[in-house]
């Protein structure tokens, strides 16, 4: 996709990787509207971004809420006049065994990382079948590929984007809508924000080491999923390396082999925000 004058939704835009993301795309000249829940980073994130001339529009916005995004989408079609970008960011991750959170703990957690795509792909999709173009990216997780003791219902809720993304993809191709692109991001731990602490063992961090900044995961996000149209990018691209396993070996060697790199106790240092 050539970016310049197009148009951009990104949730959770105001801090990590939406922030990163949302400063690329004003430099490759997009107009971007930004959704967060965070009234004061909305309002740093829209001075800073204005301060790179871009033309930005900022809303609170809560995407579990699902009147609030029906009606923020409409505000972006007449703010922008059309969304041919929609980066569904916003995530919630709270680590912890499953018996020791409560209901409402994994209640959130879905509604923010699964359910609330179902809202805003609702809201752009039919814009974007009319016009036979546009491209929504959902990130992901690399524990939307393998799984991770203490973090057990953010995976589940990330191998769901990654089946709701390929399977909306072959809905759009089935409706003659080729020119809809589909993109899910796999970020393995960063070393700051969400999953500050969090990390493999000593082979596993040689393997699949540790993501150094938001940027990176911008940068895939611009360059991997929007402009080549990748449909899965997986950072550091050593996370290949687990879906190969997975499908070669005998399923007790590789679940021997994911012990030794250490993922089940990856995250029982994490220490990252909310």
């Amino acid at each position: 996709m050539f970016l310049e004058g197009k148009t951009a939704i990104v949730t959770g835009g105001a801090m990590g990787i939406g922030l990163a993301t949302s400063k690329l795309l004003v430099k490759e000249g997009c107009t971007v509207t930004i959704w967060d829940i965070n009234q004061s980073e909305l309002e740093k994130a829209k001075k800073e971004l204005t301060g790179l001339d871009g033309k930005v529009f900022t809303y609170f916005c809560d995407v579990t809420d699902k009147n609030r995004v029906y009606e923020l989408s409409m505000q972006a079609q007449s703010d922008m006049g059309k969304v041919d970008i929609l980066i569904n960011n916003a995530g919630y991750v709270k680590g912890g065994e499953f018996l020791d959170q409560t209901d409402e703990v994994w209640e959130k957690t879905i509604d923010v990382n699964l359910t609330s795509m179902l809202y805003t792909i609702r809201a752009v999709l039919p814009g974007m079948y009319e016009r036979n173009s546009g491209h929504i990216v959902n990130i992901s997780s690399a524990a939307g590929l393998l799984g991770v003791a203490g973090l057990a219902v953010y995976a589940a809720t990330k191998w769901a984007v990654l089946g709701l993304t390929e399977s909306m993809r072959y809905e759009a191709w089935n409706n003659g809508k080729k020119g809809v692109k589909w993109s899910s991001i796999h970020p393995s731990y960063l070393a700051h924000g969400m999953f500050e602490g969090a990390k493999l063992g000593f082979l596993g961090n040689l393997i699949v080491p540790l993501v150094k900044s938001h940027v990176v995961i911008a940068n895939a996000i611009i360059y991997g999923a929007l402009k080549k149209g990748k449909y899965a990018v997986r950072r550091p691209q050593t996370l290949r390396l687990g879906i190969l396993l997975r499908g070669i070996l005998p399923d007790v060697i590789f679940q021997r082999f994911m012990i030794l790199l250490g993922v089940h106790k990856s995250m029982e240092s994490w220490k990252g925000r909310v």
